[in-house]
């Protein structure tokens, strides 16, 4: 490793936890929006405890190594002092409700791309596309001058972390809270894992938890730790799947006047390690569309989610495990509201009517 130089080693460490997160998903069934739909339609578990425990062991992994001044995740944008509350509702929701009409999030659809699905890689142009728009390009605008003017101020307070929250309303200091808050958080997710006997008897679902929570909190010690050269400081970052799927295009298409990235390596890594496990379970099969009106729904669906998931500066990885791991506010905020647009989505999608889907969200009774 000291052969290496510091670039080196955080793109090799990238395209490591890229290829576990891809060989995870495609091994295990590891899927936010799986998770989602089989616990709305179908009254089923495992999948959302084994999604909830990636966030409880993200989560302590990342406060015990910000206890140890190993990950800095101080210096994270997720807990930047500007609390962007409305980014985080809106564009929660737009990208839960694009992931309803997708069928999966950006994570899922680079491991069903690298499955030989047709679709997911029409999804990933767009997606990647929407996404890089709205941060970088023509809808940038909408965000910057609509949404981001809008944000909250939290300086005061030292920040839009729940242990400066915390602080501000104990009067205690706030650097003695990061871990016994994590642990506290975790340790309420970790019960309701384990509670069920069911959960406690899949391997596969344990065994996925616990390697998509150690690769997030292994993203943040890859940058945390080799990241803070200080002739070639790399932003502290983990793992996320929408903005990196748009410059991993960009990439692609400037490759000789680009440089290689932790988020792109991340990108690779997962097809790479999603199209391993594909080939040796032999479950590689080339899929397309059905008609043009799937086609028009994904168009919709996977625009909706790079666009909303750059809005709520992240997506169900992004936001839902490496934000969450992090103790800060937003995150929370914008996983529940992708849950919340999801099952709209799926309603939607079930009884062909928004009025309905929207009463049957909010527990009314559809006609």
């Amino acid at each position: 490793m000291g052969a290496l130089s510091t670039p080196t080693i955080i793109i090799l460490s990238g395209l490591v936890l890229g290829i576990v997160m891809g060989a995870t998903a495609r091994g295990a069934r590891f899927c936010t929006f799986g998770a989602v739909e089989e616990l709305v339609l179908a009254g089923k578990t495992l999948r959302i405890r084994a999604w909830a425990l990636a966030i409880a062991t993200a989560m302590i992994m990342v406060q015990i190594m910000h206890q140890a001044g190993m990950a800095r995740i101080d210096q994270v944008f997720y807990l930047q002092p500007e609390f962007g509350l409305i980014g985080a509702i809106v564009g929660g929701l737009l990208f839960g409700l694009g992931m309803s009409m997708v069928g999966t999030c950006g994570y899922g659809v680079l491991v069903r791309m690298a499955g030989g699905d047709l679709k997911a890689v029409f999804n990933f142009l767009v997606l990647g596309l929407s996404g890089y728009m709205t941060a970088r390009g023509l809808t940038s605008l909408v965000k910057t001058n609509f949404i981001d003017s809008l944000t909250i101020n939290l300086s005061a307070i030292g920040g839009q972390g729940i242990p400066n929250v915390l602080a501000g309303l104990t009067g205690t200091n706030a650097d003695v809270l990061w871990l016994p808050t994590g642990l506290v958080i975790a340790g309420a997710v970790f019960v309701y894992c384990f509670r069920d006997p069911e959960f406690r008897r899949s391997r596969r679902d344990i065994a996925a938890g616990l390697l998509i929570g150690l690769s997030v909190a292994g993203g943040f010690f890859v940058t945390g730790t080799f990241g803070s050269d200080l002739f070639d400081p790399v932003r502290v970052q983990s793992l996320t799947y929408v903005l990196p799927l748009g410059e991993t295009i960009v990439w692609l298409m400037t490759f000789t006047g680009s440089v290689l990235t932790f988020a792109i390596a991340v990108v690779i890594g997962t097809v790479g390690g999603a199209y391993t496990v594909a080939i040796y379970k032999s479950e590689f099969r080339w899929e397309g569309f059905d008609d043009m009106q799937s086609m028009r729904r994904h168009l919709i669906g996977s625009a909706a989610m790079g666009a909303g998931g750059v809005t709520a500066l992240g997506c169900t990885i992004g936001q839902g495990i490496s934000g969450i791991s992090t103790l800060a506010m937003s995150p929370f905020i914008s996983l529940v509201s992708i849950f919340a647009g999801s099952i709209f989505g799926l309603y939607w999608l079930m009884t062909g009517s928004a009025r309905e889907a929207w009463l049957m969200l909010v527990g009314g009774q559809a006609e």
